[in-house]
């Protein structure tokens, strides 16, 4: 509980300096969109890229373990999709929606924790599931959000503006970078890797910081609102752990060490990448911010349970 504690109260901290600044005025109305466009553009493409050009092959291919989180993640995606277009809900609304009920904080939250409660042999699954949340999901994501903009204009351009607007995209072509100089056993230079560690190290507390000036935007919570937290929060709380848990058990049949960490990197609350993709383009963001923040509050809760659980 402690250890949960100790990790999970920062990442509240950092919210509420947000929240804080801009109920005081401190930061003005288009502070949060400023301090979003930088994680955006510089601070998060470096930290993907660094994850992604720093990784080790042996690490990363661990085909049971990516089967068993990637399909965890995908299942509860794909269904969130399904039940919000199914709702008339518009394609880059709904893919932001299934980013808010699969798209776990293992880079900002789920290092710290499973190194507090595992340990450090449990850094190299970690690393897989945040490529897999932060560069997989979240690409497939952007391309359904980019399709259903685009679907807009007129269809004989659609692919070509599709098209540009991927290869614009930092938060798709830094990965895509780290992976070429994996591919091809590329070593960073010694002062880009610091200039890389000191921007990416910037992305967790300013997401965290610009979420929080969001949210202290004085504005009214509709039914609708409250009603969609209500289902993209246990989707993600206690759905994709516990499909997480099925596949690793029952399917992939991974050792419970692994087994414990792919179900515990799950269980982890909605990470802010949501809310970036949702400010970036301009769509609709109350939902997403009170899911993140419902959902980290609530994690506390459904982590201790899981860690008492299995202990």
């Amino acid at each position: 509980m402690f250890s949960v504690l100790t990790v999970v109260l920062p990442i509240f901290a950092l919210i509420f300096a947000g929240w804080i600044c801009r109920r005081g005025n401190i930061l003005g109305p288009l502070a949060a969109t400023e301090i979003n466009r930088f994680v955006v553009y510089l601070a998060l493409p470096a930290l993907l890229f660094d994850i992604v050009a720093s990784a080790q092959w042996s690490d990363i291919w661990q085909p049971a373990f990516i089967a068993t989180f990637g399909l965890g993640v995908g299942v509860v995606f794909v269904v969130t999709l399904v039940l919000r277009l199914a709702r008339a809900r518009h394609l880059a609304d709904a893919a932001i929606d299934g980013l808010n009920a699969a798209y776990a904080n293992t880079a900002f939250l789920g290092f710290p924790l499973v190194l507090a409660v595992i340990g450090p042999e449990a850094m190299a699954p970690a690393m897989i599931a945040t490529i897999l949340t932060v560069c997989v999901l979240f690409s497939i994501a952007l391309i359904l959000v980019e399709i259903g903009l685009q679907s807009e204009a007129r269809p004989s351009h659609m692919v070509k503006k599709l098209a540009m607007s991927m290869v614009r995209n930092p938060l798709i072509v830094a990965p895509v970078l780290g992976a070429l100089f994996l591919s091809l056993d590329l070593k960073v230079p010694s002062p880009v890797e610091s200039f890389l560690k000191l921007l990416g190290a910037a992305a967790s507390p300013c997401a965290l910081v610009g979420l929080g000036l969001f949210l202290g935007e004085r504005r009214q919570t509709t039914t609708r609102v409250a009603g969609s937290t209500a289902l993209l929060a246990p989707l993600k709380l206690v759905g994709q752990p516990a499909v997480t848990w099925i596949l690793a058990t029952h399917v992939f049949q991974l050792s419970m060490p692994l087994t414990h960490v792919a179900t515990l990197l799950a269980a982890l609350p909605t990470g802010t990448g949501p809310f970036m993709v949702a400010e970036f383009y301009r769509r609709e963001g109350v939902v997403t911010s009170r899911t993140i923040l419902f959902s980290t509050m609530a994690s506390l809760g459904t982590i201790t349970a899981y860690l008492t659980w299995s202990a």
